[in-house]
C-alpha cells in the first residue's frame, strides 16, 4: 500500500513520444502531454479503449448535454473527433430525432463489443420510456439504434452495465422520474433480447452512480453509489449461477462513501478511482482483491487534484504488453478535460514465485515426488533401484547407491514432518473458519433484521413526510383563509356603519312627523 499523499506528475514535453509508456514508473499518475486541440472539457460521459485508442462519447458541461464522440491515440498522444454517419438501414420516418446521428447523452454506459461501440440508456432531451441501445460501428463510423426485444428496462441514467461472456448486465440508476432502481437486466448479445433477473435475499439499497464489475464469470459486484439522500461504501455481490444476493465482509482498508466514481476489473484486482459525497472528493485509487475481499489504497492524491473528482471514467489498455489505467474528465468545482495514466505493476496469476524459475519447478516436482513416493506403503527403496537398473549396465558403485538411498530417506522423514506440521495447521484454519462461518450466519441474521426494521423506518419516514406535505398545505391555506376573514370583517365594519346611518335618520324623520301630529 502506498499512503503518501502526491500528485499526478506530467511527462516532460521533450521526452520521445514512442517510448512513453516504458518510461513511467509503477502506480503513479501521470498527466500526459496532448498534441493540438483538445475535447470540450466534460463530465458523465462514457469511455472504451479499442485498439490503443481511448473514445469517449457524451458527457454534461454546465448543464448542457454534448454528442460528440472523441478519440486519443494512446501512441501519438493526439485527440481527433470522429464523423459519424446515420445507419442507412434506420427508419427515417418513424423519429427525425435519428437526423441529429448521436443525441446528446449524459450518465450513460458504453462497451465494446466486437467492432462496435454500445451506448447503453442515459439522460437525454430526447424522451424515451424505454432504455435506448445506440451503436458506434468502429470501422464505418456508422451510428445507429439497434432493435432489441423481450423485456426492456425503463430509460434510465447512472446505472451500470457489466460485459459477461456475450451478455450485458444492467442494474439499478435513476429513471426519468428520479426514481431510484435496484433492479436488475440481461440483454443478450447474440439475440439482442431483454430478460429481467429475479434474485433471492436482500438486495442493495436503490442507487445510481455506482460501480460495478464480474468476478471468475459468475460474480457482479456493485460498490457504492447513493440515493438523493445518502451515500454507500457497501459492497455487495450477485451469483449469477444461484441469482442470490449477498453483503460479504471485507477487509483492509476503509472506504468512505462515494459515488460517481469510475472503476475498470482487471484479473482478479478491481480499481476503483474518484467520486465524492457532492462535498468533497475522493483522492486515494482504490484497488479490491475479488479473491480475497481485501481494500488497498495504491495512492492518495492531492486535495482538489482533478482525479479527485465525480463522473470520470477510468478504462484498461494494454500498450507493449504492460497494463495501464487511463482515466478522463470529470467535476470538481471545475470540468476536465485531461488524460492520466498509471502504470500498473505485473501480476503472475498462475502460480506462486517459487514456480516461476525452472530450476524451481524442477525441485517444487521433485518433492511432490518425494511425498508421493512417501504416502506409499508398498513401494521400498531398494526395489525402486533394483527396478531402475534390472538389465541395465551398470557402473555406479554400489556404496554411493546406498549413501543415495539414505539420502532419500533422510529427506521422506523431514517431508513426513513438514506434512504432519501441515496438516495441523490445517485442523487449526477449519476450526477458525467453521468460526468465521459461525459468526457471519449470526452476523448475517443481525444484518436482515436491521435491514428490515430500516425498511419500515423508511416507510415510517415516507409516511411523515407525505403527512408532512399535506400540513404544509393547510398552513398555506390558512392564510389565504386569515385574508377571507379580514374582509368579512371589513364588510362587517362598513355594513354595521350603514346600519346605524340607516337607523340614525330614520329616527330623525319619524320625530318630525310627531311634531306635525302633535300640532294639529
Amino acid at each position: 500500500m502506498n499512503s503518501c499523499v502526491m500528485g499526478a506528475e506530467e511527462i516532460k514535453k521533450d521526452m520521445d513520444i514512442a517510448s512513453w509508456p516504458s518510461d513511467l514508473a509503477y502506480e503513479q499518475w501521470i498527466a500526459l502531454p496532448v498534441s493540438g486541440a483538445r475535447p470540450s472539457a466534460r463530465y458523465k460521459h462514457a469511455a472504451a479503449v479499442a485498439d490503443e485508442k481511448l473514445y469517449i462519447t457524451g458527457g454534461s458541461r454546465n448543464g448542457r448535454y454534448l454528442s460528440d464522440i472523441q478519440a486519443f491515440d494512446l501512441r501519438s498522444l493526439t485527440w481527433s473527433s470522429l464523423k459519424l454517419e446515420i445507419d442507412p438501414t434506420a427508419d427515417k420516418s418513424e423519429d427525425s430525432g435519428l437526423q441529429e446521428v448521436l443525441p446528446g447523452i449524459s450518465d450513460h454506459s458504453m462497451i465494446k463489443w466486437e467492432n462496435k461501440l454500445l451506448l447503453l440508456g442515459g439522460h437525454s432531451k430526447k424522451s424515451s420510456d424505454a432504455m435506448i441501445v445506440h451503436f458506434i460501428n468502429l470501422e464505418t463510423h456508422v451510428c445507429g439504434v439497434m432493435e432489441t426485444s423481450g423485456k426492456i428496462p425503463v430509460a434510465r441514467g447512472g446505472h451500470s452495465v457489466t460485459l459477461v461472456g456475450s451478455k450485458l448486465i444492467v442494474f439499478g440508476g435513476e429513471d426519468r422520474s428520479r426514481k431510484l432502481l435496484n433492479d436488475v437486466h440481461v440483454l443478450d448479445l447474440q439475440t439482442m433480447t431483454w430478460s429481467v433477473v429475479e434474485a433471492t435475499q436482500t438486495p442493495p439499497a436503490p442507487r445510481f452512480d455506482h460501480s460495478a464489475a464480474v468476478h471468475s464469470e459468475r460474480y457482479l459486484l456493485i460498490f457504492g453509489g447513493c440515493s438523493h439522500s445518502v451515500f454507500f461504501n457497501d459492497l455487495h455481490v450477485l451469483d449469477l449461477h444461484t441469482m442470490e444476493w449477498s453483503q460479504p465482509q471485507v477487509q483492509g482498508d476503509l472506504v468512505s462513501p462515494r459515488a460517481g466514481h469510475a472503476g475498470i476489473s482487471i484479473d482478479e484486482m478491481w480499481y476503483i478511482v474518484g467520486g465524492g459525497d457532492n462535498n468533497n472528493g475522493c483522492p486515494e485509487t482504490l484497488a479490491l482483491n475479488m479473491s480475497k475481499l481485501v481494500w488497498s489504497t495504491l495512492t492518495t492524491l492531492k486535495e482538489r487534484h482533478p482525479l479527485a473528482s465525480e463522473g470520470l471514467s477510468i478504462c484498461s489498455a494494454i500498450i507493449d504488453g504492460g497494463k495501464y489505467l487511463v482515466a478522463f474528465g470529470g467535476y470538481n468545482g471545475k470540468y476536465n478535460n485531461e488524460v492520466f495514466v498509471m502504470k500498473l505493476k505485473p501480476r503472475d496469476l498462475s502460480h506462486p514465485k517459487i514456480f516461476q524459475s525452472p530450476a524451481a519447478a524442477a525441485a517444487a516436482a521433485s518433492v511432490t515426488a518425494a511425498y508421493a513416493l512417501a504416502k506409499s506403503e508398498k513401494l521400498d527403496f531398494p526395489q525402486i533401484i533394483d527396478l531402475n537398473f534390472n538389465g541395465v549396465e551398470n557402473n555406479v558403485p554400489k556404496k554411493d547407491i546406498n549413501l543415495e538411498i539414505n539420502a532419500i530417506k533422510e529427506e521422506k522423514v523431514v517431508l513426513e514432518s513438514s506434512i504432519d506440521e501441515a496438516r495441523a495447521e490445517n485442523s487449526r484454519l477449519r476450526e477458525k473458519i467453521d468460526e468465521l462461518k459461525s459468526n457471519h450466519t449470526e452476523l448475517s441474521k443481525e444484518l436482515q433484521s436491521v435491514q428490515s426494521q430500516l425498511i419500515s423506518e423508511r416507510s415510517r419516514c415516507f409516511k411523515l413526510e407525505a403527512q408532512i406535505a399535506e400540513l404544509q398545505k393547510m398552513l398555506e391555506s390558512l392564510g389565504s383563509i386569515e385574508n377571507e376573514v379580514q374582509i368579512l370583517r371589513r364588510q362587517k365594519s362598513a355594513l354595521e356603519q350603514e346600519m346605524e346611518v340607516s337607523s340614525t335618520q330614520q329616527q330623525g324623520s319619524g320625530g318630525v312627523w310627531r311634531w306635525i301630529a302633535g300640532g294639529t
